[in-house]
């Protein structure tokens, strides 16, 4: 199953959308309870979310870790 997930898990408070993958709290505690159809509809949305959350992530997720790791081995 496809996750927006970056392992960040931090809610915004001015919006409520997470600063890692933009989705809410209902939202991420709903996913796997979710058709493919609406999993799908809300990744759509998420790239606009993340444009109004107050501050990005400080710290390099554990995905995007290893997704650079990967490139380097």
């Amino acid at each position: 199953m496809e996750s927006p997930c970056t392992l960040v898990c931090s809610i915004d408070m001015k919006t409520g959308y997470c600063f890692g993958c933009g989705r809410t709290r209902d939202e991420i505690a709903g996913w796997m309870s979710y058709s493919d159809g609406e999993r799908r509809l809300i990744m759509q949305m998420l790239p606009a979310r993340l444009q109004t959350v107050e501050r990005k992530p400080r710290r390099e997720t554990r995905r995007a870790r290893m997704a650079r790791e990967q490139e380097t081995n």
